[in-house]
């Protein structure tokens, strides 16, 4: 029996390409579809997460939303790996700052994830785990990056489960070396892990929490170009 459709994905065999980028916002994929992909079609639309395929300079190329948080793109890489044949999903979101050596619009790329969620466990691994990206796709979109002028910094990130967490982690993190808080990468990272896909979370920085500094939901639409190429480049 086919798995195919999914509880959350309506899309047929063969309607992603190998690569998906994934962007949380869906509205954020239906921008990259408009502006970067020829000839995009709409492939998947449950619950208004986009998902969309078209080409980009001759090549196959699929972008859909993850929603918010490690749950919710658990979901959705977990079915593109496993049952779409997905072989690399490049996450291209936002992360607010912890190092303040960044500043707004710098572009990190995840090679570790530090996470507070339990996400891990189903492994069966007792202990603490922080997932990394894929070297090679770390390598690429480095290299893609100097060719339009865009530096990469990279380094561990932190995924949290919570945004509004009381127990303030971020200067503990801080001291650590940790560049940046985002909601998905850890959970995206394991499941790569586990399927033995590819994986790799690009993050152009939004917001500096320690100082309230920050972009308007509207800019983190339609403005943070520079990761996407870079991201549609190795995809």
């Amino acid at each position: 029996m086919s798995n195919i459709p999914t509880p959350h994905i309506t899309a047929k065999l063969g309607d992603f390409a190998p690569t998906v980028l994934m962007p949380g916002d869906p509205l954020r994929s239906k921008f990259i579809a408009e502006t970067f992909l020829e000839n995009p079609v709409l492939v998947n639309n449950v619950r208004g997460v986009q998902g969309y395929t078209g080409t980009y300079n001759g090549k196959k190329v699929s972008v859909m939303a993850s929603g918010m948080g490690m749950p919710s793109i658990g979901i959705y890489s977990y079915e593109l790996f496993n049952y779409y044949g997905v072989e690399n999903i490049i996450r291209i979101g936002s992360a607010g700052m912890i190092s303040q050596k960044l500043k707004v619009r710098d572009i990190v790329a995840g090679m570790s994830a530090y996470t507070n969620s339990s996400f891990g466990k189903q492994f069966g691994f007792v202990g603490n785990l922080a997932p990394a990206c894929d070297f090679e796709l770390l390598k690429r979109a480095v290299e893609a990056g100097k060719k339009i002028g865009q530096e990469l910094v990279c380094g561990p990130v932190y995924s949290s489960d919570t945004f509004y967490d009381e127990s303030e982690p971020l200067g503990k993190l801080q001291k650590l070396g940790v560049l940046a808080v985002e909601m998905e990468a850890a959970a995206l990272y394991l499941n790569a892990a586990r399927a033995g896909k590819k994986a790799l979370a690009l993050l152009t920085i939004s917001d500096n929490p320690f100082t309230g500094e920050g972009l308007s939901a509207e800019d983190r639409q339609n403005t943070f170009t520079q990761m996407m190429k870079i991201a549609l480049e190795i995809a």
